[in-house]
This record gives C-alpha cells, sequence and structure tokens, in this order.
C-alpha cells in the first residue's frame, strides 16, 4: 500500500480504468445479466474508493474479493425470493441447433458440470481458470492461506472430472477441450 496522501482522485481514475473491465467480466460470468454485472463493478470502485488506504497496489485479486462478498450479499438477500433460471445465449443455442452446436454442446455442458459443484468449488476454478489469478491471489479472494487454496483447487478439479465423466463420451471429449481451454 501506498501513502495516503497517493490516494487521491488521479490514483482512483487510474485503477478504475484499469481495472473495471476485468469487475465486469467478473460479473458477466456470475450472473446472466450485463447491466447487473456494470452495477456490480460500480459498488465494487465505490467500496475501493472508501477503503482506498486498504486498497493493495496489486489491486485486482483485493477488488475480485470485494465482488465475491458483494455477490454473496445479494445471494443471501435473494434467498427467500422465488428461483428462477435464466436463460443464456449459450442455452438458446444449444436447443435451437445452430451451426455451431457442437461447441455450444461442449460449453453448456461444462457449465452444467460446474452448476453441480459446490459454490467454493466453483469460485475456486473460476478465480483460476476464468479470472487467470495464480493460487496466491485465488487464495486473497478466498480469504483462506496459499496452501488451503491449491487443496481446494486439486479438490475442486477432480471433482469437476468426476462431473464430467458422468456425461456421454462425445461430450465429455468436447467437455475435455473446453476446459483445457477455460481452466
Amino acid at each position: 500500500m501506498g501513502p495516503p496522501g497517493k490516494r487521491d482522485e488521479g490514483w482512483f481514475t487510474s485503477l478504475y480504468a484499469a481495472e473495471y473491465a476485468h469487475i465486469v467480466r467478473y460479473g458477466l460470468r456470475r450472473m446472466a445479466d450485463g447491466d447487473a454485472s456494470a452495477e456490480l463493478a460500480q459498488e465494487v470502485f465505490v467500496v475501493a474508493w472508501r477503503r482506498r488506504d486498504e486498497v493493495p497496489d496489486r489491486s485486482l485479486p483485493w477488488l475480485y474479493g470485494v465482488a465475491r462478498r458483494l455477490l454473496a450479499n445479494q445471494w443471501r438477500a435473494r434467498r427467500g425470493a422465488p428461483d428462477f433460471l435464466p436463460i443464456t445465449d449459450v442455452d438458446l443455442a444449444r436447443v435451437a441447433g445452430s451451426s455451431g452446436a457442437d461447441v455450444t454442446v461442449g460449453v453448456a455442458d461444462v457449465r452444467a458440470a460446474l452448476a453441480v459443484l459446490s459454490e467454493l468449488d466453483q469460485e475456486i476454478l473460476r478465480l483460476v481458470g476464468w479470472e487467470e489469478l495464480t493460487v496466491s491471489e485465488a487464495a486473497k479472494v478466498l480469504g483462506c492461506t496459499r496452501a488451503a487454496a491449491a487443496v481446494r483447487l486439486h479438490r475442486a478439479r477432480r471433482r469437476l472430472a468426476e462431473a464430467m465423466s458422468d456425461r456421454p463420451i462425445h461430450a465429455r471429449r468436447s467437455m475435455l477441450a473446453t476446459i483445457r481451454e477455460d481452466l
């Protein structure tokens, strides 16, 4: 962390410009709505401004941690609300049987396999695979030690492989190719 005097509007503007797109993509991968993802990013940066003296120089894992906690708060608040299943473009393409159906089926199957995992397993896989964080950075986001994050990642990858092995062989091959690309 730098001295508090350097955490002025210029610092915040450069932080915002450098990391905003990463936070929006983080939200998009966890929510179906682009507007909700942009709103999440705005909330993350409100917290970053309020707590600017606590933001480390390598700020992205810290910002992901804030986003993760904000999403958890939203999900807890909606717990009493009726469940709904958003229809994503991937699901529509799969149902419609578009020309790229084989690729789409693989992505949809990976998402389906991820959905049967616990939230913590999903999160460690997303942080390392989609957000491209190191295990140490993912540990900061999750609020645990590097060793604990490494164990969680290992177990989550094993559980994902098991969830995918329950699928038909041709779907499994396309999923494995997709997972290698995503993770």
